[in-house]
């Protein structure tokens, strides 16, 4: 699904104060992205502001050593987030992953944009670019740069590596194409380390985490003639093992590497008491339709949903609508397009 760029030229030679936003609980595609684009639009001498939901997560610091990526309510005002020509949301365009920010979106003046690669989305008002089989959003950024002729400079090329590497599995998902490859080869180019990014982002491990995932991974359960993995996570699990929120991540993949399992998720209990689940198939079981059904979404075979608790009354209805996505699907066997 080609985009056709030009538009953003205009958009972008139009203003000059730009407000840069993607989702809450930033993940590397998304911090990536919007620390790429800022550096871009910077290099054309515009003046930028990241405002996201959430704060970063500590993981992502080696990424964003100064903190440019402000949270909304804490770091910035949303009357300030809205003092802006042009406000980009990136790796995003549903109202639900944006609170607070989706506030300002509402009420400011300025021209609306969405860069993005999700096939979820709600109407922000704004102009939108989207390509849902780009196996990431920094892969649009790369993209658009080529596009409009703006450079890409060796300080643009690790925010936009660690985004391409994460949301293609380190490129083993079947998203992952010879253009990803060209892509990341660039970035290498530009003074990218591998190795380096590889061990910042999965050789950092706190002990905490590792006993969280240990506590995880020993009730997995599994469902559906072995097709479905599941696992949850409590509040008391994160007192116990004195373990954060971010140290969740990647967990719920796991679940896949069990011989037989196609599809699967995790309950992480939120400390409002409310319950995310991160929904995973690597089949053709499409897993963003059960999301979108539990009032979320997400990719086809990668999506979320934030349910009412308690745990013990929302893992068995996510459970219930997971196995009769996989009922309604012949088992197979495919590889992962996890994003």
């Amino acid at each position: 699904m080609k985009i056709d760029w030009e538009p953003l030229r205009e958009i972008v030679s139009s203003g000059q104060r730009f407000v840069l936003s993607s989702h809450a609980r930033p993940d590397a595609d998304a911090l990536g992205s919007e620390l790429g684009m800022a550096l871009l639009l910077e290099s054309l001498g515009k003046s930028v502001r990241i405002v996201n939901p959430s704060a970063s997560p500590a993981h992502l610091k080696f990424l964003d050593p100064t903190d440019r990526a402000l949270k909304i309510g804490v770091d910035i005002s949303a009357e300030d987030a809205s003092d802006a020509d042009v406000h980009i949301v990136l790796d995003t365009g549903s109202w639900v992953q944006l609170p607070d920010v989706s506030g300002v979106l509402r009420n400011t003046s300025a021209r609306k944009v969405v860069i993005d690669h999700h096939p979820s989305w709600d109407d922000l008002g704004a102009t939108v670019f989207r390509d849902t089989s780009a196996p990431a959003t920094g892969v649009l950024v790369c993209q658009l740069a080529d596009a409009l002729g703006w450079e890409l400079t060796r300080e643009m090329a690790l925010p936009l590596f660690c985004a391409i590497a994460t949301d293609t599995g380190w490129f083993r998902f079947s998203s992952t194409d010879a253009g990803t490859f060209r892509d990341a080869a660039r970035l290498i180019e530009l003074g990218v380390q591998p190795h380096e990014v590889y061990r910042q982002l999965y050789e950092q491990y706190s002990l905490a985490r590792v006993h969280l995932a240990g506590t995880v991974f020993s009730r997995v359960k599994l469902a559906c003639e072995g097709r479905l993995g599941y696992t949850w996570i409590s509040l008391k699990d994160f007192q116990e093992t004195g373990a954060s929120p971010s140290d969740t991540d990647e967990l719920v993949n796991q679940c896949l590497t069990l011989e037989g399992v196609e599809c699967a998720f995790i309950a992480i209990e939120q400390f409002n008491k409310r319950v995310k689940f991160s929904l995973r198939s690597r089949t053709s079981v499409n897993v963003s339709q059960v999301a979108e059904e539990l009032g979320g979404g997400g990719h086809r075979q990668a999506s979320g949903a934030m349910l009412p608790g308690p745990l013990e009354q929302a893992v068995p209805r996510v459970l219930q609508a997971m196995a009769e996505a996989i009922e309604e699907t012949p088992a197979e066997s495919a590889p992962s397009e996890i994003s």
